[in-house]
């Protein structure tokens, strides 16, 4: 947990400098954009497979860590639903603080589509498994009947 503790503030740290910083990739895309797949069209039409990869892989790679310490966190937070809920909940609040304060950056729903798929691929990867690891499922009074964690026992 301690562990699992450490890696979500050192995560948070790195997203605020990743994300409340302008970036040199957006500065031709400074505009808002509600629309999903707008951004995503953008980036794949241009020439610039660098900055293309940039942009879109470490949108998805920013929101892995989510999938995989929110389980073991936030035990309340586990599953593929809630997960991908809060995920998207946090990175809109993100996105929002990006297009209000900070120069040269806009809110981009392309953005928190690609964090929050990213965050679907930590949990499915690995993330179910460590918050079960770490929180085994409760045994309730009717898995007795059911068959469910630990019957028979």
């Amino acid at each position: 947990m301690l562990l699992a503790f450490a890696g979500m503030v050192a995560f948070g740290v790195f997203l605020a400098r990743m994300t409340l910083e302008p970036s040199a990739a957006s500065v031709s895309l400074t505009h808002s954009n509600f629309r999903p797949g707008d951004s995503i069209r953008d980036y794949l039409d241009q020439p610039a497979l660098r900055d293309t990869v940039k942009q879109l892989g470490g949108n998805v790679v920013l929101g892995v860590p989510f999938g995989l310490l929110l389980p073991v966190l936030v035990p309340p937070a586990r599953g593929l639903v809630r997960v991908v809920v809060v995920t998207a909940v946090v990175m809109s609040l993100v996105e929002l603080t990006q297009g209000f304060w900070v120069t040269g950056r806009t809110f981009d729903i392309d953005d928190v589509i690609l964090n929050t798929s990213g965050a679907l691929i930590g949990y499915v990867l690995l993330g179910r498994r460590l918050g079960r690891a770490v929180h085994p499922r409760r045994r309730h009074w009717w898995h007795r009947f059911t068959g469910g964690p630990g019957a028979g026992a």
